[in-house]
């Protein structure tokens, strides 16, 4: 048993994916002996790990009722995997079903009122798995990834040349089974990275605890995959409630693209924040977004 940064009680545990361990925090809500509660699934973004604030969503989901298991997607963080730093999007989308099936068999929760909670790439990780899953309950898509096309716009630029340089050689090294070529997560304005608009270096650094190492990079490859993912078109087909949390002012996961795709699905709920990307997470944006979150689990699946 560990605890959080706000001393909250968290369990550290393990399941299966693919045959590799995939790390997990479990959260477990106060209830009575027998009771089943439902429980919110979250996995992050782009290149991101647990400790980079899913804890704090996981909290407020448990004091509100809610059993919360946050996980790390194979080979990032604490999970297993080789090689390191590889940013797969089938994997993670494994990844997901894994955690869903593994709460699900979780004593005390309940396996029809499963919720998941994505950030950022995230966010249209959760989107495609609830289109392909329908007994999840709902959905919370925070500054979601929706619109391959529109991110690598708003991202690229210039420096795309060097990325698209970077992903062609790592794709060649992965065929060839030689060590995997990287490039940086985020970046200065210019510089060669997946995210380089102006708040993207300090924006996603500030999400990394003080004192954690952390590595800013990934197997470059998943560049060329990035611009034909379009999470929100997968989207129009859920049928389970979904929350799609969108900051106005988002350089990375374009608001535009966002709204036009959530307004084509059935069961939408869409909150609008006037902040950037990266603020969602911290701070009176972060109070404001994560009360509406609990606000919609209340709605939709109910704490008791």
């Amino acid at each position: 048993m560990t605890t959080g940064p706000e001393a909250y009680p968290r369990e550290d545990i393990t399941f299966d994916s693919g045959g590799t361990t995939c790390a997990a925090w479990l959260y477990r809500a106060e209830a009575e002996d027998g009771e089943r509660r439902p429980i919110v699934v979250l996995g992050h973004g782009l290149g991101a790990v647990k400790e980079m604030r899913l804890d704090a969503y996981a909290e407020r989901f448990a004091d509100a009722g809610y059993h919360a298991l946050a996980f790390d997607y194979r080979h990032f963080g604490a999970s297993g995997g080789e090689p390191r730093q590889l940013l797969d999007i089938d994997r993670q989308r494994e990844d997901w079903h894994a955690a869903i099936a593994y709460a699900r068999s979780l004593p005390g929760v309940d396996p029809d009122r499963v919720v998941i909670f994505g950030s950022s790439f995230g966010g249209g990780h959760v989107l495609v798995i609830a289109a392909h899953d329908p007994r999840v309950a709902a959905a919370i898509a925070q500054c979601p990834f929706t619109d391959g096309i529109a991110s690598a716009r708003q991202n690229m630029g210039p420096s795309s040349l060097g990325v698209m340089g970077k992903a062609l050689a790592d794709a060649l090294a992965a065929r060839r089974g030689r060590p995997r070529v990287m490039v940086a997560l985020a970046g200065r304005p210019g510089e060669t990275a997946l995210m380089n608009t102006p708040d993207a270096m300090d924006g996603y650094l500030a999400l990394v605890p003080e004192g954690m190492s952390f590595s800013d990079e990934v197997a470059a490859a998943v560049a060329l995959r990035i611009p034909r993912e379009k999470p929100g078109k997968v989207a129009r087909s859920v049928t389970a409630p979904v929350l799609f949390a969108v900051c106005d002012t988002d350089s990375v996961a374009p608001a535009a693209a966002t709204i036009k795709h959530a307004e084509r699905v059935r069961n939408a709920v869409i909150k609008r924040y006037p902040v950037g990307h990266f603020d969602i997470y911290l701070g009176d944006a972060f109070e404001t977004a994560v009360a509406d979150y609990v606000d919609f689990l209340d709605d939709v699946v109910g704490g008791v």
